[in-house]
């Protein structure tokens, strides 16, 4: 039985990058029985020299993301004297961003991976979507950008989540005859909620599709044509009640609801 192969890692960052191009590598072969050995933060030669001499020693493969030219030429060149199988992952990439944008590089490690204001808003209203998704919380209602009002498979979750990656925050509420509506939603700007309509036959069409995914009966009230028109009065008239706008999701995907929404936000946010 041969040795297990070993691949080595050099980064001046802590080498996600790499590992996952040479795993995605390795995916391609046989072998599940490997070793990765990462050699993060490196800013000098003589930490380089040292690897390689060990990746020499075991007659090994380095693969390295360094983005300072003077120490990617360094390894460029040892590898070549030491004979050593090498993969340059950010190399040849920038070199030939370069030429293209006619930019340099910013040649600082690990901007990927900073994490700015954008990310995190991005990962509160995706926590929040998800806390006060379908009326779990109607706490959420005040502290949303967007509350969406609709009966059950009016997309409304995946409405939410779609918005959330936009940086909203969003709650969304299902409305039922059965069950009053939180009083938060009447103590809102109404121009922060948006009630989602969609036709009667269509709802029929998406419950009865929705049963079948379940292993269930296509007949079973949920997707009754009456209990449908029940549901769609009395949406409506809590819509009317509120005062908010209406989106007609009959025949809409997702991201062209989404948008709608967007711009209706952008307005608001400009009037505020």
């Amino acid at each position: 039985m041969g040795k297990k192969p070993t691949i080595y890692i050099i980064s001046d960052s802590v080498g996600d990058t790499a590992e996952l191009v040479i795993k995605a590598g390795l995916s391609q072969f046989l072998t599940s029985d490997y070793e990765i050995h990462r050699v993060p933060y490196v800013e000098d030669k003589d930490t380089i020299d040292e690897t390689l001499q060990i990746v020499k020693d075991k007659n090994s493969i380095i693969g390295f993301t360094i983005v300072d030219p003077e120490l990617r030429a360094y390894i460029n060149e040892r590898v070549k004297l030491l004979e050593i199988e090498s993969i340059d992952i950010m190399g040849p990439m920038m070199d030939a961003m370069e030429r293209v944008f006619k930019d340099e590089p910013r040649f600082e490690p690990g901007l990927v991976y900073k994490l700015d204001k954008d990310y995190f808003k991005r990962i509160e209203s995706i926590e929040f979507a998800v806390r006060y998704d379908d009326g779990r919380d109607p706490r959420g209602i005040s502290r949303a950008d967007v509350v969406l009002i609709g009966v059950s498979r009016t997309s409304k979750t995946p409405l939410s989540q779609y918005l959330a990656h936009k940086r909203l925050k969003v709650a969304n509420v299902p409305v039922m005859p059965e069950v009053d509506v939180p009083e938060e939603l009447f103590n809102i700007d109404p121009r922060k909620c948006i009630g989602l309509k969609i036709n009667p036959e269509k709802l029929n069409d998406i419950r009865k599709e929705r049963l079948k995914a379940l292993g269930l009966g296509e007949h079973a009230t949920y997707a009754h044509k009456k209990r449908i028109e029940e549901e769609l009065i009395y949406f409506n008239k809590i819509i009317d009640e509120i005062g908010c706008d209406v989106i007609d999701v009959s025949n809409k995907a997702v991201e062209e609801t989404a948008n709608i929404i967007l711009q209706k936000h952008k307005e608001l946010s400009s009037d505020i």
